[in-house]
């Protein structure tokens, strides 16, 4: 099926609108990188100071061309742009990219300019990029719509080019999009499309991502972003990318905003600039990297590579020392070394001097190289079921000889039985390159990157799109009347919980001493006592809690006590009494809340609870709503998962029980998202298997 963006990143002709003859100026220079990557379409220069331009008609103005326009180019000052739009709306062109500063980036009547951009598409359907935007370059159809010297085509240089397979690079900041394809061409990467999105007035990096996940020129997708503002369409795509199972790898710049959040719970306090991205991210199996080049290491494995069916690695080398770098690069990122059985070393051994190793890292030794032992090492371990994964690391210096023959190496590598990486700890020279390009392979040179670029395609190829969350199972209620105040007590936050239908222990709320004696006969020994407050989050900092009361004289004494501490820490606080509840039977301490992001909304979080919460910060979040087995996974990505699994001969906790309390948290967040901001439950107490879960405090935030 078509896609409405196809005549945008393929237009059979462009308008290039304040065209000059000066190719030292971004004007000129845009016609100049057109014409050199050899675009295909027809051109029509506007600019009314020129009657032709590099031997093309000038046009006065878009009205005049009388022809159909694909594309308008759009680089003339920020004041005439909208005119110039006006007239190509009316000349029935399909898509501009304004590529003229000063717009919202300035403020003031520029951001008003940028303002009524948006309208006129919205008004007209002429799809627009930018403002402020580098352009784009598609490789395949040879569109060079930007003035980025990365394009540029040096006459007589053939291009390397090692994978068949192509990367889409998305980026909110045109240098670093460009930048990207400047790597990936210099390491052979072939790419699809590169496309800076500017201001986004109009199309942003949602749709581009959603263009990218379905075109089938693209296989592995980089995206750098700062914050997304189509915000259902980029979430619909990376849904769409999850579903198909295309990689996308993704750098989220701004984490370190200098403010904090104004949190009223931990679960908010502690989500940091980026959690609901990172949130998103990890929901559709993105690959997070947050440097540039080892983005591309990524990248480049993905594309020359099949996914790998497990984390077994062996290093193949002809020096000890770089295999044992190597063995260590892979086993710090967490994957496995694994020695190979005796079978397997003795067909390798036969293939290198007696003074090599066979046991992994295999080192074949110089002598092998020259012999064909490191070929036949890498045939040998392709096909055998001990490893998964094979990285060759060795010397690509040299200019004239080659480690491996092509008519050898190629069918081993197009068999795609696993990933082969390739990492030189000399400087690769481009003859290696070149020549270890025309068998598809990918020449690496950082080797940390590459450790964690195995890990990552290790981790991707586990992951899958989780099941959704069962919405039904919470009946949906009206909660209106309890949330009459902004931030709830602890009393208030478990009513308006039971009336959404969430499981609580059975609690009084004592106003009087006078109604001790009965609140004690209705909840029974041992009890737990807590001053209630809306203006007090945080009970146990102002010695307001109690627990394993055993008699009524110690319950009338921390009546008084807790009250007049309440009234000594926080003179200013409305207390609304004392709350009364069953001592809860030991558990694992785990916090669960929700809280909602400005741009991405309603998000889940889980971790290590109690008092130490904000001293661990080990706390896994997802958008909401999640489902059981999706929240049954934020548990196992703790690290103090191994305390819910029997952690030193302890029994095992109700992970079960704990991951239907995250489901139903995280729809109860999502459904009343307009009405509640935060839900907290610390701690919630999990105990063991089949015993099921207690929640000991709970505090909601209202929308204010």
């Amino acid at each position: 099926m078509p896609h409405p963006l196809d005549s945008f990143f393929a237009p059979a002709s462009i308008a290039l609108i304040g065209a000059s003859r000066d190719h030292e100026k971004i004007p000129g220079r845009l016609l100049a990188m057109l014409r050199r990557n050899e675009y295909a379409g027809k051109i029509y220069p506007v600019n009314p100071n020129y009657a032709e331009i590099d031997g093309l008609t000038c046009y006065k103005s878009i009205a005049e061309i009388d022809a159909p326009i694909d594309l308008a180019v759009i680089i003339i000052p920020a004041r005439a742009v909208l005119p110039a739009l006006e007239q190509c709306a009316a000349a029935g062109v399909k898509n501009a990219v304004i590529i003229s500063s000063g717009f919202a980036e300035e403020g003031g009547d520029s951001a008003a300019m940028q303002d009524e951009i948006a309208a006129l598409a919205k008004r007209t359907g002429m799809r627009i990029s930018g403002p402020n935007a580098e352009g784009f370059f598609s490789q395949v159809q040879r569109v060079a719509a930007t003035f980025s010297p990365a394009v540029d085509v040096k006459p007589g240089v053939a291009p390397l080019i090692a994978t068949t397979r192509r990367i889409g690079i998305v980026a909110q900041s045109g240098g670093i999009g460009f930048a990207y394809y400047h790597r990936a061409r210099a390491l052979g990467i072939a790419v699809s499309y590169v496309v800076s999105a500017g201001n986004e007035s109009d199309l942003g990096a949602g749709e581009f991502l959603d263009y990218m996940v379905q075109d089938a020129s693209t296989d592995v997708i980089l995206l750098f972003i700062e914050g997304i503002r189509d915000v259902d369409k980029f979430l619909a795509a990376a849904r769409r990318a999850a579903e198909v199972k295309k990689p996308v790898i993704v750098t989220k710049v701004g984490r370190s905003g200098a403010g904090e959040r104004a949190a009223a719970s931990h679960t908010a306090s502690m989500a940091g600039w980026s959690a609901a991205y990172d949130a998103v991210f990890a929901k559709y199996g993105f690959i997070i990297s947050n440097d540039l080049d080892e983005a591309l290491t990524i990248a480049a494995l993905l594309a020359s590579n099949p996914l790998p069916k497990g984390d077994r690695v062996a290093v193949v080398t002809a020096s000890g020392g770089a295999g044992i770098w190597g063995a260590d690069a892979v086993a710090l990122q967490g994957l496995q070394v694994p020695e190979l059985s005796e079978q397997v070393q003795a067909e390798i051994g036969k293939l290198m001097p007696s003074y090599g190793t066979a046991r992994n890292p295999i080192d074949v030794t110089a002598q092998g190289v020259t012999s064909g032992g490191l070929q036949k090492s890498v045939d040998l371990l392709t096909v055998s079921d001990e490893v998964d994964a094979i990285l060759v690391v060795l010397s690509l210096s040299s200019e004239v000889r080659k480690p491996f023959k092509e008519a050898d190496l190629t069918p081993v590598l197009t068999a795609h039985h696993k990933p082969v990486a390739f990492y030189s700890y000399t400087v690769p020279s481009d003859f290696a390159r070149r020549e270890l390009a025309k068998s598809g392979v990918v020449v690496l040179s950082g080797l940390t990157h590459v450790g964690v670029a195995m890990r990552q395609i290790v981790d991707y190829a586990k992951f899958s799109l989780p099941k959704p969350a069962d919405e039904a199972r919470l009946p949906a209620r009206d909660l209106s009347a309890h949330l009459k105040s902004p931030v709830l007590s602890e009393a208030d936050s478990k009513a308006l919980l039971r009336a959404a239908g969430i499981a609580l222990p059975d609690e009084v709320l004592v106003k009087e001493k006078s109604e001790l004696d009965a609140a004690v006969a209705g909840v029974g020994f041992p009890l737990v006592m807590k001053v209630q407050s809306p203006d007090i989050a945080h009970k146990s900092e102002v010695g307001g809690v109690r627990v394993n009361i055993t008699t009524k004289g110690e319950v009338f004494l921390a009546f008084e006590a807790l009250l007049n501490n309440a009234r000594k820490h926080r003179p200013e606080a409305a207390i609304q009494g004392v709350l009364l509840g069953p001592m809860a039977k030991r558990g694992v301490e785990i916090i669960v809340g929700t809280m909602t992001d400005g741009t991405l909304g309603s998000m889940v979080m889980v971790g290590l609870g109690g008092i130490t919460t904000e001293l661990f910060r080990d706390v896994v979040y997802r958008p909401a709503p999640v489902g059981a087995e999706e929240a049954g996974a934020m548990l196992k990505a703790l690290k103090a998962a191994p305390l819910l699994n029997g952690f030193r001969g302890a029994a095992r906790a109700d992970v079960a029980a704990l991951a239907q309390l995250i489901a139903d948290i995280s729809v109860l967040a999502a459904r009343h998202a307009k009405e509640i901001a935060q839900i907290e439950l610390n701690p919630v107490l999990v105990h063991p298997e089949g015993q099921g879960v207690t929640i000991a405090d709970a505090l909601v935030v209202g929308r204010k």
